[in-house]
C-alpha cells in the first residue's frame, strides 16, 4: 500500500513539474516574441503577383522578417495592405522605401526595404501607431509591366487595320518594281558597263593629268632659280639706270631749269612764225596748182589760135 502512494506522489509531482515548465515556456516564448519583433504596414498600389503570407522581407539583401498578413483595402482595392513583422532592431527610418522584389528570375516575390539615411529619424518614433506605415517605391516589375503595357497599346496602334492595307499596298509596289527591274535587267547591265568604262577612262585621264601636273610642277621648280636669277639682274640694272639718271638730272638741272625758263618761252613766238610761214606756203602751192603760169610769168598764159 505504501508503494503504491509513493509512486501516486511521485507522477503527480511529475505531472505538476510538467505543467509549471510547459506554462513558464509559453510565457518566455511570448515575453520574447513580444521584444523581439515589431510590426509595420506597406501599402501597394499595385497587384502583388507571387507574394503570399510568410513571404521574407528584406533589408538591402538582408532577411529581417516575413510577412504575417495580406489584405485589400475595403475602401479601394486596388490597393494592398501587408503587414509585416521585422526583428526590433531593424533601422527603419522614416526615409526607408518598400517595394516588390523577386531573389531570381523563377523565385518567389518579397519586400524589399532600401534607403535610411543615418541623419533621418526612426520611423517608430515619429510615428505612434502600433504599425506604421513604410512608403512605397515602383517595383521593376511594375516598370517592366508599364513599359510592356505601352508597347502593346503603340505596336496595336501600328498595326491597326489602315496601316496594315498601306503596309500591303507598299509591298505590292515594292513587287511591282522588282519586276520592272528584272524586265530592264539587260539594259541595267549595260548602263553598269557604261558607267564602268566611263570610270575606267576618267582613272586614265586623271593619272593623265597628274604626270602632266608633276612635271610642270618638276619644269618650273628647274627653271625658277634661273628666272629669278634674271629678274635681279634685271632690277639691278633698273636700279642703276635710275640712280645714272639721277645723276644726269642733277648734274644738268641749271641747264634743264635755263631751257625751261628762256627756251620755252621762245618756243611760243617761234611756233606762230613757223605756223604762219606754213599757212603761207600753202597759199604759194594752192596759186600754183590753179594757174602756175601767170603766178610765174606774172601775166595770164597764151590763147591757142583756134583756126576758124
Amino acid at each position: 500500500m505504501e508503494t503504491k502512494a509513493n509512486y501516486v506522489l511521485i507522477g503527480a509531482f511529475t505531472l505538476i513539474v510538467g505543467l509549471a515548465l510547459l506554462a513558464f515556456g509559453l510565457w518566455a516564448a511570448k515575453y520574447s516574441s513580444d521584444r523581439t519583433w515589431t510590426e509595420y504596414r506597406v501599402v501597394f498600389r499595385e497587384a502583388v503577383t507571387g507574394l503570399s503570407v510568410g513571404s521574407p522581407v528584406q533589408y538591402n539583401g538582408i532577411a529581417v522578417g516575413s510577412i504575417t498578413e495580406l489584405n485589400l483595402v475595403p475602401d479601394d482595392p486596388r490597393q494592398v495592405v501587408a503587414r509585416i513583422r521585422l526583428n526590433s532592431n531593424t533601422p527603419v527610418k522614416t526615409d526607408t522605401r518598400a517595394k516588390l522584389a523577386i531573389t531570381s528570375l523563377t523565385g518567389p516575390s518579397i519586400i524589399q526595404l532600401s534607403g535610411g539615411t543615418p541623419q533621418a529619424q526612426a520611423l517608430s518614433a515619429v510615428n505612434k501607431d502600433p504599425a506604421p506605415i513604410i512608403p512605397t517605391t515602383p517595383s521593376a516589375l511594375q516598370n517592366i509591366t508599364d513599359v510592356a503595357n505601352r508597347i502593346v497599346e503603340r505596336m496595336d496602334q501600328v498595326l491597326s487595320d489602315r496601316n496594315v492595307a498601306s503596309i500591303n499596298a507598299t509591298l505590292a509596289n515594292l513587287e511591282t518594281i522588282s519586276g520592272g527591274l528584272a524586265d530592264r535587267d539587260q539594259g541595267t547591265q549595260a548602263l553598269l558597263l557604261s558607267a564602268r568604262d566611263a570610270a575606267r577612262s576618267l582613272d586614265v585621264t586623271l593619272k593623265t593629268t597628274n604626270g602632266t601636273i608633276e612635271r610642270l610642277d618638276k619644269n618650273l621648280v628647274q627653271q625658277l632659280p634661273p628666272i629669278l636669277d634674271k629678274l635681279e639682274t634685271t632690277l639691278t640694272k633698273l636700279d642703276s639706270a635710275a640712280g645714272s639718271a639721277d645723276s644726269i638730272l642733277g648734274e644738268n638741272r641749271a641747264a634743264i631749269n635755263s631751257f625751261a625758263n628762256d627756251g620755252l618761252a621762245q618756243l611760243g613766238p617761234t611756233l606762230t612764225e613757223l605756223r604762219g610761214l606754213i599757212r603761207d606756203l600753202r597759199r604759194v602751192s594752192d596759186r600754183l596748182d590753179n594757174n602756175p603760169a601767170r603766178y610765174l610769168l606774172g601775166r595770164d598764159a597764151p590763147k591757142e589760135f583756134e583756126p576758124k
